[in-house]
């Protein structure tokens, strides 16, 4: 007769699924960007409004690394796309809108709500649309201002004029609040226009460049170093500028304006509609 079996003392353990992990590099990152972006909201309230204009650069500078780092590191996930996307909405949504709103626009009343508000749901669009248009835009522009040049923008200008000498205050400068809600107002619109935005991530690393280049770069760090609120400012409304004038001159050639690639195998191709 065969033998029966031997049954084992203890019953085998059942394999248990492997938890999915998150990266910790790129996501500490955002979450400094996202820290950042809470720092400027408290200085804001306590009255300092330039350390809260440096506290949202610093929140750019980090949100342009993190997606770097990860690429670099090969450590891309779809968790990290989501905590990106819900950083920049309170790093260049969020917390420009308030700190205008604090800086200028309350002491407009109610019509400073409306310029505030277009900003922050601007970002949150341009985010939204963003996220789904990922895959079947050309590369090599935004479609609309992207956030943190918004954003840019807004900060670029209160950190201009408190650094300016005739500076006494919002609160004695009508004009100065009526600037505040055109540059606010402009740059949430901006955010959900067609406009094209060069994106400075379509270019080859690996090929030289010529030597005036390098001069020229060294030339912008030398006006930077000279008045880096004006400069930058100016830096940042050109850009903001920028993507409508590439457009009216795409217009004026007959040439394709909008970035939307006709098919989605191909963002980059040049065969883009109208």
């Amino acid at each position: 007769m065969t033998p029966d079996p031997i049954e084992d003392d203890e019953p085998s353990l059942a394999v248990r699924p492997r938890r999915k992990g998150i990266y910790a590099l790129p996501n500490a990152i955002t979450l400094g960007a996202l820290f950042s972006a809470f720092y400027a909201i408290v200085m804001a309230m306590n009255g300092r409004f330039e350390t809260a204009c440096v506290a949202i650069f610093a929140a750019a500078i980090l949100d342009g690394l993190d997606g770097r780092v990860a690429r670099m590191t090969n450590t891309q996930s779809a968790f990290g796309e989501q905590m990106d996307s819900l950083s920049d909405m309170v790093a260049f949504g969020a917390a420009p809108a308030l700190i205008v709103y604090m800086w200028a626009l309350k002491d407009m009343g109610k019509p400073g709500w409306i310029p505030a508000f277009v900003y922050i749901a601007g970002a949150a669009l341009r985010l939204a649309r963003f996220n789904v248009n990922v895959g079947v835009v050309d590369k090599r522009f935004f479609q609309g201002l992207p956030s943190p040049a918004a954003a840019a923008v807004v900060m670029g200008m209160i950190y201009w004029a408190i650094n300016e000498p005739w500076y006494d205050g919002v609160v004695g400068t009508p004009w100065l609040r009526w600037v505040a809600f055109g540059v606010t107002l402009f740059a949430g619109l901006s955010m959900v226009t067609n406009a094209p935005f060069y994106s400075f991530k379509v270019f080859d690393r690996r090929r030289s460049v010529p030597f005036v280049v390098l001069v020229a770069i060294m030339l912008g760090i030398g006006l930077v170093a000279l008045d880096p609120p004006t400069v930058l400012f100016v830096i940042f409304c050109v850009y903001g500028l920028s993507g409508y004038a590439v457009y009216a001159w795409r217009k004026a050639k007959g040439k394709p304006v909008s970035v939307i690639s006709i098919s989605t195998d191909e963002p980059d191709e040049r065969g883009l509609h109208q």
